[in-house]
């Protein structure tokens, strides 16, 4: 007989032979899912599970396109039915079936058939497979085609090879996400079409075309950094490419770092070394230039920047490639920083001798940022003292156990408890005290606000250090020198849903798109949607998030049920409010679009410009009767 630590008996007899389950391998990937896509979701978020199957898919198109075949990939959207349909070689017909059903099959391994590419593990196509309630795929090439459908990953129809001289070469992939695991979900095109604009920032020359919408770049990088700046650039965006690498960068006014990294064709959105190795060479190469005595971190200051590299047998830290974990631009070849270092040094150098006007103005941003850096020396000493005292025993923060920034394991358990972290950050203390009492402790930290935050318009970093709220928070959400070790996922904002808690949600989103307008950028601020109402007779209850279902709720529960307004968070009670943050939870990503001019949508909203927001105040007022 044997003991677990605490003492509870063990029965070894509970483990033996009958207990090892070999299972097939597509079987593997449905038990497991996020092994090989991450989190399921039922999209509404751009990273969830549904939206890995279609890059999957997408990226062997793409591919196709890198080895100089096919210019054009078709993607059509019809209910929850994705099809892809490239132009390229085509799979081989004779073994079609096991390049999308065999795991650890396919031509990725032989790199003489596919150079560079993102998917070099045989998994993703047949994780789609796997995933999918129906999964066809079609292949032509040499006027013959072969046509294979599935279900839940097992073969119902295979066409074998038969002549077909309409077909043009290339792959037909078609799928339905399974309902049973991707429960209620439903793909939003707005993801779908960011993800296709990457493919083509990234693939000059591609046409992706969506439902019939052709998308497509004619200046790559370039193109990206227009789209994605939403404060005027101080000087003309410097472009530079190379077989292998494409930079593009600029500064503005605003504050911290923003990067977008590709590895590939792939996104990379938690970068890895390609981007680290930038941020590195591209401060101390610009330092060289001016042979002065400069900070790093006063060069980066401002800047906005996006870089993609080709790399030979890529290696990336999770099966989703979100961060790119190799040393090595090929096999036996440069490492990434020497790699990344000697273009800027030579392309960046030439750059910057050749364009002094943008050197003037860039020197000048440098010197601006250090004389601000110089300015709140003392008080930012002081707030890091003070902050670190505090998160000894921080009052505002109960933290949860994993973060966002923990180190990745084979344990997909604690990886999803990793990726979910979030910390919300409510309004006084009986909010708190709510939340506190009803979150999950593993991965759902909370931080207490006095009441209202300052109105950080118009105000430079400084106040960031001077406030203590304001930099306890800073400190909490490990953001002083960058995102990159962001601690939580998501950025919840609770407030309640009255004109103070609405407020305080507009002061909140204001610090961040003042000083770390990055998080916003990159999908990590929510707002938390709690019900207004509940409506309940003795056999059910109901919880209302609108007027409209408040009074779909009375239709069903008959007459006469008992209606409860909430007028606070404080006012739900820790086992109703379980409800509200477990895993049917309801939150509204806050986002930024290139149209939303930060400095412009600061300064009407938050500005001094009173006269011209009452009356946009009243032209605009809705008055809703109050319900008893």
């Amino acid at each position: 007989m044997a003991y677990f630590q605490d003492n509870t008996i063990l029965n070894v007899s509970d483990y033996d032979d009958d207990n090892i389950i070999k299972v097939a391998p597509l079987e593997h990937v449905r038990m497991r899912p996020g092994m090989y896509i991450g989190k399921l979701g039922d999209g509404n978020h751009a990273d969830d599970g549904i939206y890995v199957l279609l890059k999957e898919v997408i990226d062997n198109a793409i591919d196709e396109y890198r080895m100089n075949a096919g210019r054009t990939v078709e993607v059509s959207l019809q209910n929850e039915t994705v099809s892809v349909r490239d132009y390229g070689r085509g799979i081989p017909l004779g073994k079609m079936t096991d390049a999308v059903s065999e795991m650890n099959t396919g031509g990725k391994f032989d790199t003489k058939a596919f150079k560079k590419s993102v998917g070099m593990n045989g998994v993703g196509i047949k994780a789609v497979n796997a995933l999918s309630s129906r999964f066809v795929v079609q292949s032509s090439r040499d006027g013959k085609t072969r046509r294979a459908e599935y279900e839940y990953g097992k073969l119902l129809t295979d066409s074998d090879i038969f002549e077909d001289n309409t077909s043009p070469a290339g792959t037909l992939v078609e799928f339905t996400p399974d309902g049973s695991l991707f429960e209620n979900y439903r793909y939003k095109e707005e993801f779908i079409l960011t993800m296709l604009r990457n493919y083509a920032y990234l693939n000059t020359g591609l046409t992706l075309i969506f439902n019939g919408e052709k998308i497509l770049s004619k200046h790559g990088l370039l193109d990206l950094l227009n789209e994605k700046l939403t404060a005027e650039p101080l000087y003309p965006i410097i472009h530079l490419k190379d077989e292998d690498i494409e930079i593009a960068f600029t500064h503005s006014d605003q504050y911290g770092e923003e990067y977008y990294s590709f590895v590939n064709g792939q996104h990379t959105t938690q970068g890895g070394t390609h981007q680290s190795a930038f941020r590195e060479a591209v401060a101390r190469i610009i330092k060289e230039f001016y042979n002065k005595s400069m900070e790093y971190s006063d060069i980066r200051n401002g800047i906005i920047a996006a870089i993609a590299i080709n790399v030979e047998e890529p290696v990336f830290e999770s099966q989703t490639k979100t961060k790119l974990g190799s040393r090595d631009i090929a096999k036996g070849g440069v490492t990434v920083n020497k790699f990344i270092s000697d273009f800027l040094k030579k392309e960046l150098d030439n750059y910057l001798h050749r364009t002094l006007e943008t050197a003037n103005i860039l020197q000048q941003k440098i010197q601006d940022s250090e004389k601000e850096r110089k300015a709140i020396a003392g008080i930012t000493k002081q707030a890091r003292e003070r902050a670190k005292k505090a998160n000894l025993h921080n009052k505002k923060l109960r933290d949860c156990r994993f973060h966002y920034n923990d180190n990745l394991t084979k344990d997909q358990k604690r990886n999803e408890m990793i990726e979910n972290s979030c910390i919300f950050i409510t309004e006084g203390d009986s909010a708190s005290g709510s939340i506190t009492k009803s979150r999950d402790v593993n991965t759902q930290a909370v931080f207490s606000l006095r009441g209202k935050p300052l109105n950080t318009y118009g105000l430079t970093k400084k106040v960031v250090y001077e406030n203590e709220e304001f930099n306890l928070l800073q400190s909490a959400l490990n953001i002083e020198d960058g995102i990159e070790n962001l601690r939580y996922s998501k950025i919840i904002v609770a407030t309640d849903a009255d004109v103070d808690g609405m407020h305080i949600r507009l002061l909140l989103i204001s610090f961040f798109l003042q000083f770390f307008p990055e998080l916003i950028k990159k999908e990590h601020v929510y707002i938390l949607q709690t019900p207004l109402f509940r409506v309940r007779n003795k056999k059910e209850t109901r919880y209302c998030y609108s007027e409209d279902e408040r009074v779909k709720a009375i239709g069903k529960l008959g007459a006469n049920p008992e209606i409860t307004r909430f007028k606070g968070l404080g006012e739900i009670s820790p086992d109703e409010f379980k409800h509200f943050i477990g895993k049917d939870m309801r939150i509204d990503r806050v986002t930024l679009r290139k149209e939303d001019a930060v400095g412009d949508l600061l300064a009407f909203y938050m500005g001094k410009n009173t006269s011209e927001r009452q009356e946009f105040i009243i032209e605009n007022l809705v008055i809703e009767e109050d319900v008893a």
